[in-house]
This record gives C-alpha cells, structure tokens and sequence, in this order.
C-alpha cells in the first residue's frame, strides 16, 4: 500500500501533514505504540536531515507498507555541491549512492563527481575515498553535527540514499515484525 504524497518546503509547510500521514498509516495497519512512535520519529529525522543538509527544499515524501515492512520515502531536487554530496551519502548505512549500481549508474556518477563544483572554503574529501577510512579517523570540517543521521541508522534497518544530477532520493526501512 502506498500513502498519498505529501509536498514539504523548507518553511515547515507540509511537515505536519507528513506526521498525520504516518499516524494514519500507522493506525489503519494496527501498529503498536511504540512502533507508531518509531515510524514518527523516523520520519522527523528524514525530513529534518534533509533540510539540514539541503536547505533550500522542495520535497515529495510518501510511505510505501507491506505487512509488517515499511519505506520511508522522499524525494528533493538541490542544488548540488561535494559537501552536500558528501554529507547524503554518509548519512546513509552503506554510504554508498544508491543510484550508481549499474555500469551506467557508476560511470554516470563518476562524470557527475567531476562536474560537482566543491565549495572553496571547505576542501570535503571525496565519499568515495572516505568510504574505506575508519569512523573518526577522518575529520576536516565539522558543518551538521550527525545528530539526524545517529538517529536514523539506530531505529531504522536500512537507510538509502540515490543522488542523481540534482534529485536527492532518500528511503527509510523498517520492518516492523517481532
């Protein structure tokens, strides 16, 4: 089953619709309290890392269910930079870009990475290098605190992000079964 997409600006507007859309999506299914809060707070912490992260946004967010087996999604166009790229793909539990899993995908993200423009006062060692680099080892410039993101990889089961051109892709798993 799919919810109805809910439109989110980086004003506020369309948050609160988000957060009765989950509380709907969480009593027409049955879920407990405790899970219905964890489906909430998911749900703040995506829309709240994103727009941390972004800024400027204009997002569509929806949650997709099957039983007991939930997706969060959003969707937001950026204007993308290294430190945004960076900042998304490390907020995600492979960090890696879930759009480049293809030969296509990989070789489009390598393109992509070459003609992000980095921003001068910030040097942001590339995703790709930083990937292999243990947690800690590497930290240049402390911009957004993680606090979203800690949040997000500790109650959800799977966090995705897919970035291609300008389009953030954000999805959240949770499988809600005992």
């Amino acid at each position: 089953m799919k919810s109805e997409t809910i439109t989110i600006d980086n004003t506020g507007s369309g948050f609160t619709e988000a957060l009765k859309q989950v509380e709907k999506v969480g009593t027409r299914n049955n879920l407990s309290r405790k899970n219905q809060i964890h489906l909430q707070l998911l749900t703040e912490e995506m829309l709240s890392l994103a727009r941390s992260i972004t800024g400027e946004m204009k997002a569509s967010f929806w949650i997709e269910n099957e039983g007991s087996y939930y997706e969060l999604h959003m969707t937001t166009k950026t204007i993308m930079d290294a430190e945004k790229r960076f900042l998304l793909i490390e907020s995600s539990s492979t960090r890696k870009n879930e759009a480049a899993k293809t030969v296509l995908g990989i070789l489009r993200e390598v393109v992509e990475l070459m003609m992000t423009p980095s921003v001068s006062s910030v040097n942001i060692m590339p995703f790709n290098l930083a990937t292999g680099i243990p947690q800690g080892v590497y930290k240049e410039h402390k911009l957004w605190d993680g606090y979203e993101r800690s949040i997000l990889l500790k109650i959800a089961d799977n966090v995705k992000v897919g970035i291609r051109g300008d389009v953030v892709d954000i999805t959240i798993i949770k499988n809600f079964s005992d």
